[in-house]
């Protein structure tokens, strides 16, 4: 089983999908410009710059990582573009006001929040995405099988409604177009 979960920076990504794996007794996808930053021993502001400046090199690496992991398959794999990438049985979007997610940034990094910074990042990223896969972030709930909103609930609690929603697979439905199209596209540009 593979369950892919995505959503915004400061959704709960990274926290969600590690208690779903852990639940699930899975292994966790988990792999961001945080550690891409800390592999290349910058900070994680030069990693997203370097992003920026040798676009797409940086992005095709990251996802390039990601689709290697998740090859082995039965994990949970949480990152931005999840449930686009990735061939999954269950497709999760995690959203939250960007005032939330400003608040749980500042409190993971550090930081004072800003939410006028939080929606430049994600203005960044999605025209990064657009631009590369023809993703469209902001229409990342109507892809999966499953959104949650995160602003009033525990990342615990979220969890325990992905592990819900995995316990009642398979799905019927549409089948995702997405990953053999991102897939040949991480290919030919790192060829």
């Amino acid at each position: 089983m593979i369950i892919a979960i995505s959503g915004l920076s400061g959704c709960g990504n990274s926290t969600v999908s590690g208690l779903v794996a852990q639940k699930l007794g899975l292994k966790k996808v988990n792999y961001t410009f945080h550690d891409l930053a800390r592999e290349k021993n910058v900070s994680f502001e030069e990693m997203r710059a370097t992003a920026e400046r040798e676009f797409p090199a940086t992005d095709l690496e990251l996802d390039k990582k990601i689709s290697e992991m998740v090859s082995a398959g039965d994990c949970v794999v949480g990152s931005r573009i999840a449930i686009w990438r990735d061939a999954a049985d269950l497709r999760v979007w995690l959203d939250a006001p960007p005032k939330t997610r400003a608040k749980r940034i500042a409190e993971r990094e550090g930081k004072p929040a800003d939410a006028r910074a939080v929606k430049e990042r994600d203005a960044a990223d999605s025209a990064r995405y657009k631009k590369l896969y023809g993703i469209n972030l902001k229409k990342g709930a109507k892809e999966c099988d499953l959104e949650i909103n995160t602003e009033r609930i525990s990342a615990e609690k979220a969890a325990e409604i992905v592990c819900a929603a995995a316990r009642q697979l398979p799905f019927e439905g549409k089948k995702n177009k997405w990953p053999k199209k991102i897939r040949k596209i991480i290919d030919e540009k790192t060829k």
